[in-house]
């Protein structure tokens, strides 16, 4: 997404510059979010689903070259070195994205997966047309839609976390804990603190020694940037693996810019550098990248935003929320649709978290961008429109 964007938003705003892509797959570049949802649930038998871009490279001018990986990059050379030949650029964009974290040795065993590619999600599409016994690792983001998926295909589901509930490290209790009842209503078992000690053939040995029968396992504890084809570059890279950018998305060398799931930006709006993996940082990104690139200086602050389908629910985060702002739960958690709120301490709205209620999203989004306070008492009453809560 941040690569094919940036090619099309330097042409859009009237870049003639020679524009090569690289990509590492041999596909066509794709959109990744239908992979946890439709493509895994289309038949062996049936038509895939298409997922590819509708951009027309051969009319854009852009010189896509596919199964091409990078390996290293000379700053001084300004060279990309690649495993089928040096590249030569003026301006460089970043946009390797992230990939997925494997539990320790397990890389390469049979009936073990994850889902990051399109060849990720054809191999389990076979897993869930033959109805297998799965256990997935990790109740996040990812590990949620998976099992929702393979609920539907009609897999018996097993989830197994680390953490005492789904999603601890991205919020907190109050919000998360109601949504164990999720994974019960679907009729996936749900094993929240209890690591995974080793895998068996067939069977996934707890912490405790139990064991839980699979005949596949899906691992979704994390991504990582990828960006270790960067080392001894010249490009500085933050404790967390991404690319250091600016604030304009350029990095620490001459001519080169990162977008995407690879690259942490610092924001005024929230005090703090962000490292985005979600599809809209990748939309917006190479927007202010391929402007600066071109001479502009557009700053980049985006107000962050996500989405996830899992188990009939629709639920839509948007900003940034830290550990001292003041939750504002707008509604039961317990009940189909509710929202939640944080507040800083002078009361701007810095985050909503909206499940079924796309109304709240949609307008907390406008209120954190033009950086908004809300009566917190008002913002709490799931039948005031959060707009009408604003002191």
């Amino acid at each position: 997404m941040a690569g094919v964007q940036t090619a099309v938003a330097l042409r859009e705003q009237g870049s003639r510059h020679a524009i090569v892509l690289l990509g590492d797959e041999p596909h066509p570049p794709y959109d990744r979010p239908p992979l946890s949802k439709a493509v895994l649930l289309g038949s062996a038998g049936s038509a895939p689903v298409d997922v590819r871009f509708d951009v027309d490279f051969d009319a854009l001018g852009v010189d896509l070259r596919l199964g091409v990986r990078a390996q290293a990059l000379r700053t001084d050379d300004r060279e990309v070195v690649t495993d089928a030949g040096a590249v030569r650029y003026d301006h460089l964009v970043v946009a390797t994205g992230a990939y997925p974290v494997a539990l320790p040795g397990t890389t390469g065993l049979p009936g073990v997966h994850l889902l990051r590619t399109l060849d990720d999600a054809a191999a389990l599409r076979p897993v869930l047309d033959a109805k297998q016994k799965v256990v997935v690792v990790g109740a996040g983001w990812i590990g949620a839609e998976f099992a929702t998926a393979a609920r539907q295909a009609g897999c018996e589901v097993t989830v197994v976390e680390s953490a005492d509930r789904p999603l601890a490290s991205a919020l907190p209790a109050a919000v998360t804990a109601p949504m164990r009842e999720w994974y019960e209503e679907a009729g996936v078992t749900l094993r929240t603190g209890m690591a995974v000690a080793q895998l068996e053939q067939g069977a996934v040995v707890l912490a405790d020694g139990s064991r839980i029968p699979a005949e596949a396992v899906v691992v979704g504890i994390g991504a990582r940037p990828e960006t270790g084809w960067l080392a001894g570059s010249g490009v500085r890279l933050a404790p967390d693996g991404s690319v250091l950018a600016d604030d304009r998305l350029r990095t620490t060398a001459p001519g080169v810019f990162a977008v995407g799931d690879c690259a942490s930006f610092p924001s005024a709006r929230y005090g703090e550098r962000l490292l985005v993996h979600h599809w809209d940082n990748a939309l917006q990104g190479p927007r202010t990248a391929a402007a600066n690139l071109l001479g502009g200086d557009e700053p980049y602050d985006p107000v962050p935003y996500f989405w996830s389908e899992q188990f009939g629910r629709f639920v839509q985060y948007a900003g940034h929320h830290a550990d001292g702002d003041t939750l504002v739960l707008r509604g039961d958690p317990a009940a189909p649709a509710w929202s939640a709120c944080w507040l800083r301490g002078d009361g701007r709205l810095a985050a909503v978290l909206a499940v079924g209620r796309p109304r709240d999203l949609a307008q907390a989004r406008k209120l954190i961008a033009r950086s908004a306070a809300l009566d917190p008492a008002r913002a709490a009453d799931p039948a005031v429109p959060l707009t009408s809560a604003v002191r």
